[in-house]
């Protein structure tokens, strides 16, 4: 879906395929920030994050038809107070079902091998997936067009909006939130404990299953916020988006360094980046495979990713 997008809107010249490159980064970053959350504290390959953005963009569809709002004909003020219930309720909606994913499916498998674990994340991906085919069905649906379109830098000779900037505007506030928080509050400093040592932190009195739940809890919280920014600006949604999306957030997160907060905002940026100018000078069938070819040349020599830390080996 992005494709589509990029190839209808965007004018040709490397200076706008970069500039799109990089917005289109910057929603693989927002992404892929939950996955590197969660595999941060017990290294869990959360496959379902995907299909939890996905359900988070219908809820934010829903939330519009239900109050109304579905066009840019309505008022600002409308608008405004619309966008700004999307951004609250949709991260706490994907919040509370991501926490009660892991009280229900991962925390009985707490102790049991990892494998078992991402099978059982598979499962649960396949389980969204099915569910949002139930709630809006195979087709893709239109997400209401509430962000202009209108150009901020008119002959330049690049097509930069409102959309643009809200992506971006989102992005980096979130991506310096979550390192402070972490770096910081007392939470933070807990989960940075319990991945390290998981039992040393228990022995000095740190809940980690508490630990673990708040983790999935905001996980789940940056999918809901994805899910919204995403909507607003492709302005189409349909149930496949999780599994595509999550698959380039994914890639992201393992560039940058999963586990990495910036590194997955830098794996981001480098797989839109890539994606856009291969598309542009090579052709669309041959982006995906120039992006996974350096994804794997980067990997060959630095196997921790762009930033990430020599730690013990990870599944």
């Amino acid at each position: 879906m992005f494709e589509l997008f990029a190839q209808s809107e965007a004018p040709a010249g490397f200076g706008q395929f970069l500039l799109l490159g990089l917005v289109l980064g910057s929603l693989y970053a927002l992404i892929a920030l939950g996955y590197t959350m969660v595999y941060g504290i017990i290294e869990l390959i959360n496959f379902a994050h995907g299909d939890l953005f996905m359900l988070g963009s219908f809820l934010a569809l829903q939330l519009a038809i239900w109050v109304g709002v579905t066009t840019a004909d309505a008022s600002n003020t409308s608008i405004v107070l619309t966008i700004l219930l999307m951004l609250v309720v949709t991260p706490i909606a994907c919040a509370g079902l991501n926490m009660s994913v892991d009280q229900i499916v991962y925390k009985p498998l707490r102790n049991s091998p990892k494998l078992t674990v991402i099978v059982s994340a598979i499962g649960v991906s396949f389980i969204f997936m099915n569910l949002g085919l139930f709630w809006k069905g195979a087709t893709p649906v239109k997400f209401p067009d509430l962000i202009p379109d209108t150009n901020l830098v008119e002959g330049s000779g690049l097509r930069f909006t409102w959309k643009d900037v809200m992506v971006i505007g989102v992005t980096v506030p979130v991506m310096i939130a979550l390192t402070l928080f972490v770096r910081y509050t007392s939470l933070g400093k807990a989960m940075r404990a319990t991945a390290q040592n998981p039992t040393a932190a228990q022995l000095m009195g740190i809940n980690a299953d508490r630990v673990i739940t708040a983790t999935f809890g905001i996980g789940g919280a940056l999918a809901g916020v994805a899910a919204v920014v995403y909507g607003l600006y492709i302005k189409a949604v349909d149930y496949q988006i999780g599994f595509q999306n999550g698959l380039y957030a994914f890639t992201a997160a393992v560039l940058g360094g999963i586990g990495n907060i910036p590194g997955a905002v830098l794996g981001g940026l480098v797989i839109g980046v890539v994606g856009e100018l291969g598309k542009a000078y090579l052709g669309a069938k041959w982006s995906e495979a120039l992006i996974f070819g350096i994804l794997i040349v980067i990997l060959l020599f630095r196997p921790t990713g762009l930033l990430g830390a020599r730690t013990r080996e990870k599944v």
